[in-house]
Formats: structure tokens, sequence, C-alpha cells
């Protein structure tokens, strides 16, 4: 494995040392194998350019680390861009070393492995740009997440995800929110409430809220997601930390009682077929990052729970970059 840790001069073969100080040429590899590797504050930079056909492959993750950040090459970390392939064939890449403490990625040349199938996709390639989540991030001031608010009908998901887009606006802060019903007027008009259905409208509405989060921006996606499974690869397509599941703990009486918009009553009366708790279950979180709970007679102000949600983005260090 490699030792990349500001050596005099590059050489060539399994084993490589390289020079980080500003003033190095950028050195030249053939086959190479990278290990972790660490850069310190200060160091300056290290461009790595590739032979047209020379292919590198990095086994493990190729790091750069100070006190606070962590970027990595193949895998995805805090301050992180986007993923990309364990073996991959690229003209070039470079780290470097920014301003504020923390390290950025930047990928440069063309990614040789020209087109890769991904899912029923055909000929298609990820094209890396030089702007990336921690520039978005600085420029807003806040980190990008995913708010996914979870609950039965009538829970008051989309009160509460108004009454924090709100808050958070008040606050200087650019959040969206991705409500269930308004989806299905457009992006997901398609999609009907069939078990096959429903689980791909989640499934889109968690793709375009890792696509808000990735901008930088706080979205809120309010909707049922009745089933585990489905929030679970929801969680899984953002790092660590940045999917903040919200329960709307309401017992089914209380929802049924408020019934804004009728469907419980319609679905009483055999209407609506497949009504999430009804006649189909609803599975609630079971570790959460945060629970609003309701009774009859114990119920919080929607300002008052989205300030609970606030209280968490700032001790979790989303509220600021």
């Amino acid at each position: 494995m490699a030792l990349l840790q500001g050596a005099n001069p590059l050489t060539r073969g399994p084993h490589v040392e390289a020079d980080f100080s500003p003033s190095a040429p950028a050195p030249r590899l053939g086959f190479v194998s990278f290990g972790a590797s660490r850069l310190e504050p200060g160091s300056g930079s290290l461009g790595l350019s590739v032979g047209p056909g020379e292919r590198s492959s990095f086994p493990a993750p190729i790091r750069a680390v100070n006190e606070t950040r962590a970027a990595h090459i193949n895998g995805r970390a805090d301050g992180a861009q986007d993923r990309l392939p364990d073996t991959v064939k690229y003209s070039s890449w470079h780290i470097f070393w920014e301003t504020r403490n923390r390290f950025q990625i930047i990928t440069y040349g063309e990614n040789l492995d020209q087109i890769s199938p991904v899912g029923n996709s055909a000929n298609i390639k990820w094209h890396q740009c030089s702007v990336g989540k921690l520039d978005r991030q600085e420029l807003l001031q806040q980190k990008g997440c995913v708010i996914w608010i979870t609950g039965l009908s009538g829970s008051g998901k989309s009160t509460v995800a108004c009454a924090l887009s709100r808050a958070l606006h008040s606050r200087g802060k650019l959040t969206f929110v991705l409500d269930g019903d308004n989806v299905r007027h457009g992006l997901n008009r398609d999609l009907s409430f069939k078990a096959e259905d429903r689980a791909e409208n989640i499934r889109r509405i968690g793709e375009v809220a890792k696509l808000f989060s990735d901008a930088g921006v706080i979205c809120i996606a309010s909707l049922i997601s009745p089933y585990r499974k489905d929030r679970a690869a929801c969680r899984a397509l953002l790092p660590e930390g940045d999917f903040i599941e919200v329960f709307m703990d309401v017992p089914l009486q209380v929802c049924e009682a408020r019934d804004p918009k009728g469907l419980y009553k319609l679905a009483r009366s055999g209407k609506i077929k497949g009504f999430t708790g009804i006649d189909d279950p609803y599975e609630p979180p079971l570790d959460c990052e945060i629970v609003l709970k309701q009774t009859e007679r114990d119920c919080a102000s929607p300002c008052d729970m989205a300030e609970q949600v606030i209280s968490y983005l700032e001790e979790k260090g989303y509220l600021m970059a």
C-alpha cells in the first residue's frame, strides 16, 4: 500500500512516497495501489495523473484528514463528495487542502470507463463536478440533511413540516418541503396506492430528498411511509447522521377523530382499500431520532414541535456550515 506522507521524490511501484509541498510537481503514476493515507494541515496539494489506458485501483479509501473533517475517494465521509467506484479509470485526480481547515476532493479529466449499466439504464456514466456539497453548504451557511416526518394520516405531519420550514426560514435557513400529496401532483402522478407503487413513491421521494441534501438544503419530507424497510432504504441513501427520522406518535383514535381529509370515513365505509391504520399496517420506527408524541389530552402546538426539531438540528450542527 502507498505511504503518502510528504516525502520526496515520487517513486514508481506498489510503495509510493510523494512530496506534498505547494511547489511539488504533480507526480505521474502507472499501476499503483493506495491504502488509507493522511494529509496534515498546511500540506498544500497532491495531483496524481494516470496515463491513458492505465488503471489505478483503490482497495481502501484514500483519505484527507484533519482535526474535524475527512474526505474519502471511495466511500463517503463528512466532507466527502460523491461516491466513486472502488476501481476506476481516470486520466487524473486531485486532492487539495482548502481554507477554513477542511479538505475537498476534486476529480479532473475523463473517466475512461465511459459507460456502465445502472439499474435498468444502460450506457450512462457519472459526471463529477468541481463544486461539491461542502461548497454549497458554505455558501448557505448550513448543512444539508433530510428530516423525514412519518406517521398516520391526520397525525399532523404536513402541519409540523410547514411550521418547521417557516421557523427555519425566519432564522435565514433554506428549506424545502416534499409533501406526500404534493409530490403525487407531479413527479409521482403515475403511481397508485398499491403496495408496489407506494414503495416506488417513497423511493423516488428519498432520491429527490437526497439531491436537496446534496445541494445543502434542509429537506423536510412529510409522508406516511408506513413500512420500516422503505424508510430504511431512504436512510441508506445518505451519509450517517444526515437522515433525521421524526415520528409523529399520535394514537389512531386521535387521527381518526381529526380526519382532516375525510379519508378515515371513506376507509371505514369500504370506499378506500388498503388505508394505513384501518386495513393496512403502520410500522412505527424502532430507532428514530425524534419522537413527537401527542395524546387526546396532551397535544403540543405545531410551532412547539417544530422547535423540538430545531433544537436537535442546532445540537448536531446542521444550522451552521
